[in-house]
Parts: structure tokens; sequence; C-alpha cells
């Protein structure tokens, strides 16, 4: 107990020996500031202890009117500008490509569930009618109508698909080609 508070005494003394001996962060760099030897280098570096408060500092590169490469330059811009008009007008061609092929996959989904509209309500009505034998010839073509446009309607699809692709590979933002569209939306429910 005795050798622990000559300790913390010792250990007190010599912090507050070396506190007070000590120099502060800022008298530590003005003193190195003074002592600093001045070097002569090609290049100026400015700080806020050299940097001029009465001249202006000039802008990197040479003055606006002087610029040698100005009709160079204005013909770049056009040329981007031609480039730029040039992709949005692709694009736009793309766009309306892709909105005429979801219009008919549109209309094929409209005409596949109007004809299963109608097949079903044929065969409602035959448990009420007593001529079975027509409603078997229309349900057979009914059905066999529902499935070329099923069969239209998949390929429509696919060609939507290929579309995108290759407005894809053309360069077309990705929500132009209406990739993110639900692809399922519709589809028909068979029975």
């Amino acid at each position: 107990m005795k050798h622990t508070k000559v300790m913390a005494i010792v250990t007190m003394l010599l912090l507050g020996a070396s506190g007070a001996a000590a120099q502060s962060l800022g008298d530590y760099a003005r003193a190195v500031r003074k002592n600093k030897a001045e070097t002569s280098s090609t290049t100026h570096h400015y700080d806020n202890d050299n940097l001029p408060t009465n001249e202006t500092l000039s802008v990197v590169g040479p003055p606006p009117g002087a610029d040698a490469n100005a009709g160079q330059k204005a013909a770049a811009v056009d040329s981007s500008a031609a480039a730029t008009t040039e992709r949005q007008k692709t694009a736009d061609e793309w766009n309306d490509k892709i909105a005429n092929q979801k219009a008919k996959i549109d209309s094929l989904n409209h005409e596949i569930d109007l004809d299963q509209r109608e097949l079903h309500l044929r065969v409602a009505a035959q448990y009420s009618d007593s001529s079975a034998s027509a409603l078997a010839i229309h349900e057979a073509q009914y059905r066999s109508d529902i499935d070329a446009k099923q069969k239209a309607l998949d390929a429509a699809r696919q060609q939507l698909d290929e579309m995108q692709e290759q407005a894809r590979k053309a360069g077309v933002a990705g929500n132009a080609t209406g990739k993110d569209n639900n692809k399922d939306s519709g589809k028909d429910n068979n029975k």
C-alpha cells in the first residue's frame, strides 16, 4: 500500500514537471517557421501567409478571348449536338417500335379474353340447352381460335423481347426499352 502511494506521488510530480516544461503546439509551430530555411524552388507554393491580398490571381489557362482553337471547339460542340440529336432520334424510333409491339400484344390479349369469355358463356348455356352436338362443334372451333391467338401472342411477346434487346444493344436507355415491365401481367388463365 505504501508502495502504491509513493508511485502515485512520483507519477504526479513527473507529469506536473513535464507539463510545465512543454510548449504548446502553436508555440512549436511558430518556432519551426522562424527557423525554417527559405527554399528557392521553381514552383511557388501559396498558403495564407504569402497569398497576395492586393492583386488578383490569374485563372489557369489563357484568357477567354485569346483562344486560337475556338473554331475547332465550336465544330466539336456542333458535332456533339448532332450526335445527341441522332441518338435521340434513334431512341425515339425504338420507343415507337416497342410501343407498337406492346399495343399489338395488348390487342391479342384482349381478343383472347373475349374468346375465352364467349366460350365460357356457351358452355354455361349448354347446360340449359339440349343441343349438345352444336356446342361441341363450336367449342372445338373456339378452342382452336384461342390456341392460334395464344401462339400469335407468344410470338409477339418473343418479338418484343428481341426488339428490346436490339434497342439495348443500340444504346437506347434501359427504361425506354421497357425491360422493367411485368411480362406476366397479360397472360391468360386457361382452365
